[in-house]
């Protein structure tokens, strides 16, 4: 049973599903439904204005009729009485009735359109009795607000009432009644005479009027949907291919245009998306040219100063290791020259490195990864430049945190980032922060040091950029560290954000999921550290709290 239910309901859904994409993916389809639904309530509106109009005018002519008709039979009925000779006995008034009963009968002939109640006498105590008409309708077919107007005094009277059907079982028919007095003058009795007029004739014409309306109306909405569908394409159909060829200017497939036809707003339209196309197609080729000369020019240049640079590196090496020799200022100088050379093949390397990413030539060698091990590998490699720097550092991980990575290029964006805490702290600390959860890994790296100040946490990741106003070279390094880090971050589709405040450190987080090409939802690690304000330079950051328990590893 409940297989039986389940199938039902999706025999039932999944048109409802269908209709639904089809509606909220197509505008010609949404166009021509809500025409319809308008053309419907209008021709709805409309058929029942016509219907009344129709049945209230039916109605009327019908009363008018039924009023001159009965005026006329009464009449007629009265003279009868009139002309007969007197008589005083109530036998002879049913004799004298019964005979008129006949001929207001057979007066209608035999396509007669009413039936006849005569009742009476009505101002009697003891009355006759009713004559009633050849099909013997009873007489509660008057109403007797009716049988009251007429027993109240002479003059024509109508309402409406409604009368059994003609066949058994038939459903009632709505009809006139039209009544009023007949005296017989030689007893002075008062009887009521009513004739009842049935309005079949005119019911059946409202439902052919009806049937003809809704035909009409259901052939009416099918034309309307087809003019609307047609319309409605002559207008969606450009937009469509406008639509489509956008797509393919996104895809890279610039040369693509629309054709032109007739001289009108959409041809308007495609004409101008042509030249934006074209301007968008020039415009991207110039800058991919300029990219390209960039491009050759950095990779150029950073070959062509290799070979010197070696040279002088090898001259540099010679008068570095001979300056106890020589006089303090020339040893000074040599040492100057060995630094500034470091710092100059670090460059040239930063700028190899970036003109690969610049040219799309950046690969991944992914294999799996223990993050916490990374991390204690590039904290013991820092060890002694922390150690000059009177720092300590500590790495708080579980372990192991496995990820799929190319770990050449994770341990390159550690450690630029302990390099740079141990740069730019003020306190005896920097600390290492490994987590992960069942879909992601992080990495965090808090210092106590200068921080960042409003708007520089997006900053600080373009190329060339120091923290410090003066862009001093004083704390070493090439500019180029966390453009190359963000760069790593999002060749593996992870990221790399930052988080300062003025005189409270910095703190970045690296984000990686654990499997390569899987989207990233959250970050195990909250970017806003335990410590810092719950407001930070760029605006609120839930807090989330680092899981439980955490191993130190303290060096």
């Amino acid at each position: 049973m409940s297989s039986f239910l389940g199938r039902a309901a999706r025999a039932v859904v999944a048109p409802v599903q269908l209709a639904r994409r089809v509606y909220v993916r197509s505008i010609q389809a949404r166009v021509v439904i809500s025409i319809l639904l308008l053309s419907a309530i209008v021709i709805t509106l409309v058929g029942v204005l016509l219907t009344r109009q129709i049945a209230e005018g039916l109605t009327q002519s019908k009363a008018d009729q039924a009023v001159s008709e009965g005026a006329a039979g009464v009449q007629f009925a009265q003279g009868s009485l009139d002309a007969e000779p007197p008589s005083s006995t109530q036998g002879t008034q049913s004799l004298l009735l019964n005979p008129l009963q006949s001929a207001l009968v057979s007066r209608g002939g035999a396509e007669r359109s009413y039936e006849i109640v005569l009742v009476g006498p009505i101002q009697s105590s003891s009355p006759v009795g009713a004559r009633y008409s050849d099909d013997d309708l009873s007489l509660d077919v008057i109403p007797l607000a009716l049988q009251d107007k007429v027993a109240d005094g002479p003059g024509l009277a109508s309402t409406y009432t409604r009368m059994p059907g003609s066949a058994d079982g038939a459903q009632a028919v709505p009809a006139v009644v039209v009544g009023s007095q007949v005296r017989v003058p030689s007893t002075g009795d008062v009887f009521g005479l009513y004739y009842l007029f049935p309005m079949d004739d005119e019911q059946q014409a409202l439902s052919l009027v009806r049937r003809g309306l809704i035909s009409a109306g259901v052939a009416l909405m099918a034309l309307i949907a087809g003019v609307a569908w047609l319309v409605t394409r002559q207008v969606v159909t450009p937009v469509g291919l406008a639509r489509r060829i956008a797509e393919r200017l996104a895809a890279g497939r610039l040369e693509e245009r629309m054709h032109i036809r007739g001289e009108d707003d959409l041809a308007r339209l495609g004409t101008s998306f042509n030249k934006m196309a074209e301007s968008l197609q020039r415009q991207i080729r110039q800058l991919e040219e300029l990219s390209r000369v960039q491009q050759r020019f950095v990779s150029d240049v950073s070959h062509e100063l290799r070979t010197p640079l070696t040279t002088v590196r090898m001259a540099a090496d010679v008068l570095h290791d001979a300056r106890p020799s020589f006089d303090p200022v020339s040893a000074r100088s040599a040492e100057l020259l060995q630094a500034e050379l470091d710092r100059f093949q670090d460059l040239l390397t930063d700028l190899l490195e970036i003109s690969r990413f610049d040219a799309g030539a950046a690969e991944l060698e992914v294999e799996t990864v223990d993050l916490v091990t990374v991390a204690q590998q590039v904290v013991d490699s820092h060890v002694s430049l922390a150690a000059r720097a009177q720092v300590t550092l500590v790495v708080v991980a579980h372990d192991p945190v496995l990820v799929d990575a190319d770990v050449r290029r994770i341990e390159r964006i550690v450690r630029n980032l302990i390099g740079n805490a141990i740069r730019y702290s003020h306190s005896e600390r920097v600390e290492v922060r490994v987590a992960g959860d069942d879909h992601a890994v992080a990495l965090a790296v808090r210092d106590w040091g200068v921080g960042l100040h409003a708007g520089e946490s997006t900053l600080v990741f373009n190329r060339f950029w120091r923290a410090d106003p003066a862009r001093a070279r004083a704390g070493g390094g090439t500019g180029l560290g966390l453009a190359i880090a963000r760069e790593d971050a999002m060749l593996h589709g992870g990221w790399l954000q930052a988080w300062g405040a003025p005189g409270q450190g910095t703190q970045f987080r690296l984000t990686l999921a654990r499997t390569l090409g899987d989207e990233i939802e959250k970050s195990p690690l909250p970017l806003l550290p335990d410590d810092g304000p719950m407001t930070s330079v760029g605006g609120p950051y839930a807090r989330v709290e680092p899981p439980p328990g955490p191993v130190v590893m303290d060096r």
